[in-house]
């Protein structure tokens, strides 16, 4: 029997399961139904206090609307992974199921979260159905500077190769500075405009970006331009990778992957459009001339 033609039997046991998907890599599932449910290798918990809103989906490309709502517990989702931002984007799938017999089961909502807010012991997450991307502004933008991230696939830069990124530990903390020691083969100011991933600790897996790199003595300061979210502690491993400004030259000269570089460096900047041929003043293209 299919779930439609369990719905046509007008005596139902339907319930509603939700399959988290973290951008590290972690799934966890959830259901509105009084006891636990297991399908497609997830594990579906009651206990989680999870519960959706109506969900409202159009044909065409409005965005589908809707709020997942539930309360803040160890066991499910946690107020510090929450805050930590482990749940940004992750995504969601919402199946209306047979909890008889989760063979009988239809998706409703496929999407990702979007923001979440909380209060007290509860917490409001929104749904963003997958029309939400047809919305983004697409295309490339002129500028001099390059359009890329360091090492996604339009810059191809490897950031694992020697030279370019190192895993040491937390030395100590200084208000909102980390200190490294074991740096030292790092010129000051390599890790400037660069990231910085925790690969221990409380905010394992969190990743942050990097304002300043400056030396200290033997000490390197590391410092962001947001918290990691997370407490860390002395001990912790952290990988740091070398920074990029968006500039040609340090494309060139820090990197040698000039050939993609994704900006127009030689594209002509504001004030050319106010620029006037005069002499004894180099002006490329001159005056004209027949």
């Amino acid at each position: 029997m299919t779930l439609a033609e369990h719905l046509a039997t007008g005596t139902t046991t339907v319930a509603r399961a939700w399959a988290l998907v973290r951008a590290d890599g972690q799934t966890l599932g959830f259901t509105d139904h009084d006891r636990d449910m297991r399908f497609q290798g997830i594990t579906f918990r009651a206990e989680a206090g999870l519960t959706a809103r109506a969900l409202e989906q159009v044909t065409g490309l409005a965005v589908d609307n809707s709020e997942a709502v539930g309360a803040l517990r160890d066991a499910g989702l946690t107020e510090a992974d929450i805050l930590a931002g482990r749940y940004d984007g992750a995504e969601l799938t919402i199946w209306e199921v047979n909890w008889q017999d989760v063979a009988e089961r239809r998706v409703l909502f496929r999407g990702s979260l979007g923001e979440i807010t909380r209060s007290g012991a509860a917490f409001r997450a929104e749904l963003r159905g997958l029309s939400e991307a047809l919305g983004q502004q697409g295309g490339r933008v002129y500028h001099a500077s390059c359009s890329a991230v360091l090492g996604d696939g339009a810059c191809r830069f490897d950031t694992g190769q020697t030279g370019f990124s190192a895993e040491v530990a937390l030395a100590g903390m200084a208000e909102d500075v980390l200190l490294f020691d074991g740096l030292d083969s790092f010129t000051p100011g390599w890790f400037t405009h660069g990231r910085i991933t925790a690969l221990s600790g409380a905010a394992e897996g969190l990743v942050a970006l990097i304002r300043l790199d400056r030396a200290q003595g033997a000490r390197r300061q590391i410092t962001l331009w947001d918290s990691l979210r997370a407490p860390v502690a002395t001990g912790d491993l952290f990988r740091l990778e070398a920074g990029c400004d968006k500039q040609a030259a340090t494309c060139r000269n820090k990197f040698a992957n000039f050939l993609n570089f994704r900006g127009f460096p030689h594209i002509p900047g504001e004030d050319w459009l106010t620029a006037y041929p005069k002499a004894g003043a180099a002006n490329t293209g001159g005056p004209w001339r027949r």
